[in-house]
């Protein structure tokens, strides 16, 4: 029987997934890749970020509902939350405040950190240890 625990991890892991290939493809697709690009110098930022953050949040977002290498997506996702809170951190608290507050970004951060406390949990595309040892 599987734990519920493993069945939260499972439900924060691929909802977070979700959400990361969503807000990485508005990037894309909606903002435009220059568009981004511009707007990470805007901030006094070097332009290649643009493309590793958009890098990050789709294919973190993809190992994540996947569930491989959770705990080290997670982790390394958090950087990039942490850079949200930065940017967003002039505007306010409240995420719906013009140009969206920090409150957002900064909940989803702390939910990477409990998603790498719990781990993959359910029907993840994880090696087991068994795997492993006769590999």
């Amino acid at each position: 029987m599987t734990p519920n625990s493993d069945y939260a991890a499972l439900i924060l892991r691929v909802t977070s997934g979700a959400l990361f290939i969503a807000h990485g493809l508005m990037k894309v697709f909606v903002f435009t890749i220059p568009g981004t690009v511009g707007y990470f110098e805007s901030l006094g930022l070097p332009g290649f970020l643009a493309y590793l953050t958009i890098l990050a949040e789709v294919g973190g977002g993809i190992a994540l509902i996947l569930g491989v290498g959770t705990r080290a997506v997670s982790l390394a996702l958090i950087a990039v939350l942490l850079g949200a809170v930065w940017v967003h951190s002039g505007n306010g608290w409240v995420f719906s405040s013009e140009g969206g507050g920090w409150e957002f970004p900064l909940f989803w951060a702390i939910v990477q950190g409990a998603i790498a406390l719990l781990g993959s949990g359910a029907y993840a595309l994880k090696p087991s240890a068994r795997a492993l040892a006769t590999a």
